[in-house]
C-alpha cells in the first residue's frame, strides 16, 4: 500500500466568487486550497459588499476554508496615484495584480503555505502573462513558491460561466475599480 503525501497548502487570491468555483474545485483535486478574498480595487462599496457576500456563498456551500482581508479602497487608491489616466489592461492593472498578489504572497509566506496563486488569469480580459510574471517576481522576493497559470485554458471561462448559472452567482458586468466601471457605463 502507497503511503498518501501530505497535500501541499496552496493559498487561492480570489477575485470573485464566479472565478473562483471552477479554479477551487480544479486545484482542489491536487491541493490543499484556501481561498483568499482580497479585493481593495473594487468600486463601489455596494459592489464590494455584494462580490464578498457571494464568496462567502460559495465558500460556506462547499465547506471551502477561507479567509478574507478587508482594506479600503481609499489604501488601494493611494498605491495607484499617478495611474489613474492609464488605459485599461495597462499599467494601472498591473500595479492593482501587483498589489492583490504581494497580500496573497505575503499571508502565503507567513501562514506557512506551499504556493499561491490567483483566479484572475481566468478572466478573458486579463493578461496571464503579466500575472505570472508579477507572481514569479514576488515567490523570488519572498522564498515561497507560486503557481504558474492561465486558468483560461481548456475553456476555463466558459466552465466557470456554467458553474455560475448552476449556483445562481450575480456575475459582474466589470473588473472592479472605478475605472474599469466607468468604461463600462460608456
Amino acid at each position: 500500500s502507497s503511503i498518501k503525501m501530505a497535500e501541499e497548502k496552496l493559498l487561492l487570491h480570489s477575485c470573485c466568487a464566479p472565478c473562483s468555483a471552477y479554479i477551487y474545485f480544479l486545484l482542489s483535486e491536487k491541493y490543499d486550497v484556501t481561498l483568499f478574498f482580497y479585493n481593495p480595487n473594487i468600486y463601489p462599496e455596494a459592489e464590494y459588499k455584494q462580490r464578498k457576500e457571494e464568496f462567502l456563498k460559495f465558500c460556506n456551500s462547499n465547506n471551502c476554508k477561507y479567509k478574507i482581508s478587508d482594506d479600503t479602497y481609499f489604501n488601494w487608491r493611494q498605491k495607484i496615484i499617478g495611474l489613474e489616466n492609464e488605459k485599461e489592461g495597462g499599467k494601472r492593472c498591473e500595479k492593482c495584480f501587483e498589489i492583490r498578489l504581494s497580500e496573497t504572497a505575503q499571508i502565503a509566506k507567513k501562514e506557512n503555505f506551499n504556493l499561491f496563486t490567483t483566479t484572475m488569469s481566468i478572466s478573458p480580459h486579463k493578461n496571464h502573462n503579466v500575472l505570472n510574471e508579477i507572481g514569479k517576481r514576488l515567490a523570488e522576493e519572498l522564498k515561497i513558491n507560486y503557481l504558474v497559470a492561465n486558468f483560461k485554458k481548456n475553456d476555463g471561462f466558459k466552465k466557470a460561466c456554467e458553474l455560475s448559472k448552476k449556483y445562481n452567482f450575480y456575475r459582474q458586468n466589470y473588473c472592479g475599480c472605478e475605472f474599469s466601471f466607468k468604461k463600462f457605463l460608456k
